[in-house]
Parts: structure tokens; sequence; C-alpha cells
């Protein structure tokens, strides 16, 4: 997220503004920027001082102000930041503008505005706009958390397997934060040097090496009948750790690349343009070639009708397993 790194590097490099708003769904960036900062301008000694946190329902925007207004005591800068502001209600933050449209250049407040988009037409927006800095985070998509996972493993200097990535990410699905904890208990499990493995993800992560999503896609794209039974049985069992909503948007996701795939004009580049690693392009290419246009079509189809039935709003039958056993059962008569 270029903004987020934007942001990161005024930080690392001491440019700090006096107000931060930080807002949206995706609470890791969020929770990255706050802690760099308070990294960068709170020191040990002067936290009892200098330092100041608010919470949610319970901040009081007068006693926040008035705390904003202190000049530091030990520290170049008073810090006050408010977590959990998506609580407040919208009256009571918004009594915030008259100090954000006049900050303090001794003091850096920071709003912690997490798991909900902020409203850029209110006046708070505005006002944070043109005195501070306003970082407005959302979601990776399905294609961007493995590359995500990369990133995030190379800066701990941790190198994991392609499969082991994608297995991670699909298990854990968009939630930055869970999967920087997963992360960070893997780089205190293995050896220096050692590359993380499926085995690994296994072992640390409760993900099943034989039943997850990414081995369902493959037995499906190989025909394998039976495999891709097994597995779906064994999501019915496990359905916290395998949930319905997260195997039809994978599955989705696969059919809708072997669909791009079947139309690429130039397959040396499938990899990028398909947002996978080059070590899994041929199996790909295998299944691209057992499906025609028309069965993917259709294979798209049944999957998004098995996710009206899993909402109710389509069928009697909401059952996981038998959605999913149905579903099999289409995909494999094309």
């Amino acid at each position: 997220m270029k903004e987020f790194h934007t942001l990161l590097s005024k930080i690392e490099k001491n440019q700090f503004s006096p107000f931060y708003l930080l807002a949206g769904i995706e609470g890791y960036y969020i929770d990255a920027i706050a802690d760099a900062l308070i990294g960068k301008l709170v020191e040990e000694s002067s936290k009892d001082f200098d330092c100041t946190y608010f919470y949610g329902k319970e901040a009081i925007p007068s006693e926040i102000i008035e705390t904003a207004k202190r000049y530091p005591m030990i520290s170049t800068y008073n810090v006050v930041i408010i977590k959990e502001a998506q609580f407040i209600k919208k009256e009571v933050l918004d009594e915030l503008i008259s100090y954000v449209e006049n900050p303090m250049p001794q003091s850096v407040l920071i709003l912690c505005y997490k798991n909900k988009n902020f409203n850029k037409g209110r006046k708070l927006y505005k006002a944070a706009l043109k005195t501070g800095e306003v970082l407005m985070v959302k979601p990776l998509f399905e294609n961007q958390i493995s590359p995500w996972v990369n990133n995030q493993a190379k800066k701990m200097k941790l190198d994991v397997d392609p499969k082991a990535s994608i297995i991670l990410s699909e298990f854990i699905g968009a939630n930055l934060s869970a999967l920087n904890n997963e992360l960070v208990k893997l780089k205190l499990a293995v050896k220096e040097g050692e590359t993380v493995t499926v085995e690994h993800i296994v072992s640390h992560v409760g993900v099943s090496k034989e039943f997850n999503s990414f081995e369902l896609q493959k037995s499906i794209g190989l025909g394998q009948f039976s495999k891709a039974f097994q597995i779906i049985q064994y999501f019915g069992r496990n359905p916290k750790s395998q949930p319905l909503v997260l195997t039809l948007s994978t599955l989705h996701s696969y059919f809708q690349k072997l669909l791009i795939l079947k139309g690429l004009k130039n397959p040396s580049n499938a990899a990028t343009v398909l947002s996978i690693n080059p070590y899994f392009v041929n199996d790909f290419y295998v299944a691209a070639k057992r499906f025609n246009m028309r069965q993917i079509t259709m294979a798209m189809h049944h999957v998004f009708k098995a996710d009206l039935k899993s909402k109710g709003i389509e069928g009697a039958n909401n059952n996981s397993q038998s959605i999913l056993e149905e579903l099999l059962l289409k995909l494999f008569t094309l």
C-alpha cells in the first residue's frame, strides 16, 4: 500500500505532523503507523508524563483537547493516542474539529479508527487533511495476500516456500494482523537459514497438509474426484478452520484464473497476469487444458449458486456439507 509506506517513511525520517487520522477496515496498517509513531516519539523515561491513551466510548473530547494542549514535560512532543475511536459517536468525535484546525505544534494526536471506513465528507476529515496526515486503509484483494506474506517474511529475514505461503494465505485470509502474528511464530519456530515449508505450517499454524483449499482446487483441476471428495468431507468436520465462504471464494478465484489463462496470447507472462507464483503455473495449465471455456464459465456459475445457497438466498438447503457435495458433483460432470 503506497500511502502506508509513504507515511511510514516520513515517520522514520522524523517528519511528524500534529494530527494523524488513521482509519479503515484493515487494522494492521493502523497499528503499524501508531506503533511507529510511539516508537519514535515516546521514550521509556517520559511515557508516564508525555504519553496519554484514551479509549473508545469512554473518551471525552474536552479531556482529549485539554491533554493535547499541554506542553511536554520531558520529551520533545506530548503524544495523545485515541484507541477504538470508531466507537465514539459522530457528534462527540466532531468536537475535536476545533482543536484539529488549530493544533498544538508540540503535541501529536493520533486517532485510530479501526474496522470501519471514515466518511470523507465529515468536517473532521477535511480538517485533518489541512493540518495533519490521513491514512485510509482497505483490505487486500485475494491475489495480493500471498505476495504480502512473502514481502513481510523477507522483512523478517524469513524464507517461505511458495506452497507454504499460499496455504498460509488461504487459511488466514486477508487478516494481516493475524498473518503477521503467524509469521512471527514461524520465525521463532524455525532455525536460522531454514526455509518455512508446508510441514511447518501444519505443525505451528494448524493447517492440514492434505486437506485445504489449495489441495481442493488442485484435485479438481487434475480431475481427482476421490481426493476432492475426501477434502470436502474434512471441511465438513472442521467448519471453523475451513469455513464455506472461504472455500467458495477460493474456488471462484481459481476458475476465474483458468478463464484468464485460456485467453492469454502470451503464456510466458502467465504468472504475472494471474498473480501466482511461477512454481504453480504448470498446475494451472494442466487444468486449463482439461476444461474448455464453456465448462469454466459453468463452473463459476455453480460456485456462485452455491454461495447463494450458503446465504439462504436460493434453495431450502443451506447445510455447508451438502452444498459442497452438490457443488463437487456438478464440477465433475461439467
